[in-house]
């Protein structure tokens, strides 16, 4: 099973405690997709289906506005149902870039984006977005049920969740676990007839150490102190992907890489499961943007 194998045995495990003192983590990559599962970690949290980086809009044209038929509205929504129907999720969370257009809304946009959360919404489930660099504008045209939150993130059991193209909240840093997107992470492999490019999405997993005993000073911007990051691969299959295992950072790289993929050991894998192996990963001295977007609050 692809969780089993993306954890492994040495993955790092907090509740409920086994003989040994320690518990499997509540994260849980969907078999051969690009979703993840988080378990629920007490009686009010939800089993929740986290994607991200669904880029509503991304190849569509006046004619097509549901967008080309490998990555339209309708059957990313569609496969977006099964895969809370077959982990039996009561809750879908989209982790930023919902819409493709970075600047406002098209007209021809506005109804696909509200008819994508409202078929998640007949389905029972209950939906939430936290906001992404793609997402301005985007809140005055999903259905009023739809729980938005800030692009500093939100917070889901032991679990945090950010876009990942500004600094996490320190409520989201200090969660126990990290999940994010916006990075588009992919792999570059050996081109064949049948997949000239050769690149594949991919997660990336960051174990970390222990963090050392926190200093008793104010700050005011937290550092992270997860002992695992997650970074998703992009929910829509025509959006661009960046190949972590270049030999030179892309321009677009963004402070995602460079200061959460420092913190520990990080690993890529496919979809599939193959483990692609430790990358190297080069830390920077750069700072993010702070702030975050408007949101609405949870209903």
């Amino acid at each position: 099973m692809l969780s089993e194998r993306w954890f492994g045995l040495d993955r790092e495990r907090s509740s409920p405690a086994s003989a040994s003192g320690t518990v499997e983590s509540p994260l849980r990559p969907v078999p051969d997709a690009p979703a993840l599962v988080v378990d629920p970690t007490g009686p009010t949290t939800p089993r929740t289906l986290i994607v991200s980086d669904v880029h509503l809009g991304l190849g569509s044209t006046p004619e097509r506005p549901l967008g080309p038929p490998e990555a339209s509205a309708d059957r990313l929504v569609t496969e977006l149902i099964g895969l809370a129907r077959s982990t039996r999720s009561k809750s879908v969370l989209v982790a930023g870039d919902v819409k493709h257009p970075i600047v406002g809304t098209p007209p021809s946009l506005r109804p696909v984006v509200f008819d994508f959360f409202s078929e998640i919404l007949r389905e029972g489930l209950e939906a939430e977005v936290v906001l992404g660099n793609h997402d301005v504008g985007i809140v005055r045209y999903l259905p009023r049920e739809v729980a938005v939150h800030p692009s500093t993130g939100v917070v889901r059991g032991d679990v945090g969740v950010f876009h990942g193209h500004r600094w996490p909240s320190n409520a989201v840093l200090r969660a126990p676990r990290l999940v994010a997107g916006h990075l588009h992470p992919g792999y570059r492999l050996a081109p064949t007839a049948g997949d000239p490019e050769g690149k594949r999405r991919c997660w990336v997993r960051v174990a970390r150490p222990p963090p050392p005993k926190a200093k008793r000073r104010r700050r005011i911007h937290a550092e992270p102190r997860a002992r695992e990051i997650v970074v998703l691969p992009a929910f829509n299959p025509i959006a661009g992907t960046e190949s972590l295992n270049r030999e030179e950072p892309a321009r677009g790289r963004s402070f995602l890489y460079q200061r959460f993929l420092t913190l520990g050991v990080a690993r890529a894998y496919l979809l599939d499961g193959t483990d692609l192996g430790v990358l190297t990963v080069r830390p920077t001295d750069d700072r993010p943007r702070q702030g975050g977007g408007r949101a609405r609050p949870a209903r």
